[in-house]
């Protein structure tokens, strides 16, 4: 059965509506991808028309049929590779990482879209008006963007190239799970993935939950 919450409810309108594009892209490859959590194998997807380029890590047999333990994870340089404290992702990533390594089986699919979509130098402008005193949202609109404009249209081939139907969705925000549904998989679970939160991250978090619907626990 398909995981369900009130919340969706709301995602039919503004800044939750869900965006779905017709994305094609092309399977490029595989190689092993030693980590400090286990050997994942790291997948590699091209969207044509563009020179965006996708990675999915996989571990584990996830052909046979039961519901894959799986991450859908926006790019974030600064938190991923960067260390930053502003946000949570960094530690989310390393989170899921660790979760799927520890049941020995899942895949993690890694989306180029900086800053919800906005690109890296944008995210840099838009952290300037948080150190003016606005939030995530009301910064990336006051550039003249919407609260969150990432686009999932590229896991459904993603995850079909895997042979991966039906998951348990490691994830707080419930447009990933509709996302997901909407593309014809199953979410037969979704798991929280709360990381600690630090003075530099903790309005960020509340905002995410207050304003964009991130279900925390």
């Amino acid at each position: 059965m398909a995981f369900t919450n009130p919340i969706r409810l709301l995602l039919n309108y503004a800044p939750f509506a869900k965006r779905l594009g017709v994305v094609s892209i092309k399977y490029v490859g595989a190689s092993r991808l030693p980590t400090k959590w286990g050997d994942f194998d790291m997948h590699g997807f091209a969207e044509t028309g563009n020179d965006k380029v996708h990675v999915l890590l996989s571990l584990g047999d996830l052909s046979d049929g039961q519901a894959v333990l799986t991450r859908v994870h926006s790019e974030c340089l600064t938190g991923d590779a960067l260390f930053s404290l502003r946000c949570d992702c960094g530690e989310q990533l390393q989170a899921a990482m660790e979760t799927i390594a520890g049941e020995g089986r899942g895949a993690l699919l890694y989306l180029r879209q900086e800053g919800r979509g906005i690109g890296l130098l944008n995210k840099i402008k838009a952290y300037r008006l948080q150190d003016q005193g606005a939030d995530t949202v009301e910064a990336n609109e006051a550039l003249g963007f919407g609260a969150d404009l990432r686009d999932y249209s590229m896991c459904k081939p993603m995850l079909e190239q895997l042979g991966i139907t039906t998951v348990r969705l490691m994830t707080n925000n419930p447009r990933k799970v509709a996302a997901l549904e909407e593309q014809g998989f199953s979410v037969v679970e979704r798991l929280s993935l709360e990381t600690p939160h630090n003075p530099h991250n903790r309005d960020y978090i509340a905002t995410k939950v207050g304003k964009l619907g991130h279900l925390i626990g």
